[in-house]
């Protein structure tokens, strides 16, 4: 059974509310007011509900915490010793096309500490959770990352660059360089729910740049519950703040940081 401490309890329940409204809007997307945020970023009103309800769910069952949400932004608290980082929406672009590939991701921070998580998919009913020093859980199974230990039976997920965002070049070199040594890339657009099937074993390592940590907050704390190493591309420990991330099993991990680094 997976261990809930009242804060997770919390946050599951927050998702779970909140998962069933996305569910409605996901059956009436011909319905929904959408904006652009920016080239190739949207917003739509479904993830502007989602934010509200999990803001709301959060602050009446832990009215001191602070947040750190996409749409928001920084929400101070009076307990200046928690807080939760969340994307309402993670996968904006699949869920407007219809592509039942998204998820809600909350994380929660005790002292700076990532302690608590949950990567929620609405539409498959999979709640990925993880509570420090207590592992991480799909449902009500343990995760444990994947046990291979060599490249070429490795498959690994990205996240691309897309309109508007820097960096293509370098990518495409980075590209290439894994494309080349392992059994097959693949890149589904929604950064929470990669981390998550990282740390269920389904993806053998993650990377990607042009991150922000609502993204990546939560799979953080999945991935090292389920026994994997999660860095930045640097191979720091500063995956939640410097915006890239490279994810694995302890032995893939530094073949792949060594991978990356070679095609700067």
């Amino acid at each position: 059974m997976p261990y809930l401490s009242p804060a997770l309890n919390v946050m599951t329940t927050a998702a779970r509310k909140a998962g069933r409204r996305l569910i409605r809007d996901f059956g009436e997307l011909e319905n929904l007011q959408v904006s652009m945020k920016g080239p190739a970023d949207f917003v739509s009103s479904a993830d502007q509900r989602t934010e509200k309800i999990l803001i709301e769910e959060l602050q009446r069952a832990r009215p001191g915490y602070g947040f750190l949400v996409e749409e928001s932004g920084q929400i101070e608290g009076p307990d200046k010793s928690h807080r939760f980082i969340i994307d309402p929406l993670d996968g904006t672009t699949n869920f407007l096309h219809s592509i039942p590939h998204f998820a809600i991701s909350i994380g929660l921070e005790r002292e700076g500490q990532l302690v608590s998580a949950v990567v929620y998919n609405p539409v498959t009913d999979e709640m990925f959770t993880a509570e420090k020093a207590h592992g991480a859980y799909l449902n009500e199974k343990r995760l444990r990352v994947a046990g291979r230990k060599t490249l070429p039976e490795a498959l690994i997920a990205t996240g691309i660059p897309f309109l508007g965002k820097l960096g293509h070049e370098e990518y495409l070199k980075e590209l290439a360089e894994v494309m080349g040594a392992t059994s097959g890339v693949r890149r589904f657009g929604a950064a929470s729910l990669d981390l998550a099937y990282v740390a269920a074993g389904r993806f053998d390592g993650f990377w990607e740049r042009g991150l922000l940590p609502w993204d990546v907050a939560a799979g953080i704390l999945l991935i090292r519950e389920a026994g994997g190493v999660v860095t930045d591309l640097d191979g720091g420990g500063r995956a939640l703040e410097a915006g890239h991330i490279l994810a694995a099993n302890e032995t893939l991990h530094p073949q792949l940081l060594k991978l990356l680094k070679a095609s700067r």
